[in-house]
């Protein structure tokens, strides 16, 4: 699933590909996927030009010029491309918006959506997100006092989007892993340096997550080498039996919460 510097990946090249644009067409394939009867939202999408996109957590919003924001989360096994008719995917499209000749495939919606709603709407349902991990007024104080209501595994706790928005399962896991603690302790159990170090941890592999990609390896579009960066960093995540690059031990997985959960029994304590 696509998690805080995957969405912010995709953010940064829609802002660079489609800001001031406007979506000449709209197809949607799979009424499941949108919220409201598909003539009324292509009559309400179409012709109306993207002001900006913008991120909250695992969240996109596309800021159209009539007011409304398309909200996007792709859940489980979504993505998108950007390209001309010939570059596209030979995948299902559940979600088309044309700018001209170039155009913008939501691909893989079986679980994930892109709304329409007011700006208010938005905001509402949005509302329970915890902080921006990376917000500059997110401090190391704020972090400490929110872990202080929270109990149980660490990992539960770090994938909670009302705790923190934004992290799921590959980075959670990555984040314990350059902390050097188990994401299988109980929060009770860290002491506050412990604290303080899945703090810095988090801020520098977000941060990290951010600059190479995001570990999604789907191009966004037909030159970009970019996108999927972070993959070949990761130290743990979906690396089952391989060498921890640390150490030399073998990384480990274990379901916590019936999340798949990768980590290094000898250097994370």
């Amino acid at each position: 699933m696509p998690e805080l510097p995957e969405m912010e990946n995709y953010k940064i090249h829609l802002n660079n590909k489609i800001t001031g644009q406007t979506i000449t067409a709209v197809d949607v394939n799979r009424i499941k996927s949108i919220n409201v009867n598909p003539n009324l939202f292509k009559k309400t999408v179409s012709n109306q030009k993207v002001l900006n996109v913008s991120r909250r957590g695992k969240h996109l919003l596309f800021h159209l010029q009539n007011g409304q924001v398309l909200l996007l989360h792709l859940m489980l096994g979504g993505w998108m491309y950007f390209g001309q008719e010939t570059d596209k995917p030979k995948r299902t499209i559940q979600v088309r918006l044309s700018f001209g000749h170039e155009h913008l495939y939501f691909i893989g919606l079986r679980l994930g959506y892109l709304h329409l709603h007011t700006p208010q709407d938005a905001e509402k349902k949005l509302s329970h997100l915890g902080p921006e991990p990376l917000d500059p007024s997110f401090s190391e104080n704020e972090f400490m006092d929110r872990l202080k209501t929270k109990h149980g595994r660490l990992k539960t706790a770090l994938i909670d989007q009302d705790f923190i928005a934004g992290i799921g399962n590959c980075y959670s896991a990555e984040i314990c892993f350059h902390a050097k603690i188990l994401p299988i302790k109980d929060i009770d159990e860290l002491n506050n340096a412990a604290k303080s170090q899945l703090y810095q941890s988090m801020k520098t592999v977000l941060s990290e997550g951010i600059r190479l990609g995001g570990y999604m390896e789907n191009p966004f579009f037909k030159e970009d080498k970019k996108t999927g960066g972070f993959h070949k960093h990761c130290q743990v995540y979906d690396r089952e039996g391989q060498t921890c690059q640390r150490c030399g031990a073998v990384i480990v997985k274990e379901m916590i919460s019936s999340r798949k959960t990768y980590y290094c029994l000898n250097c994370q304590k």
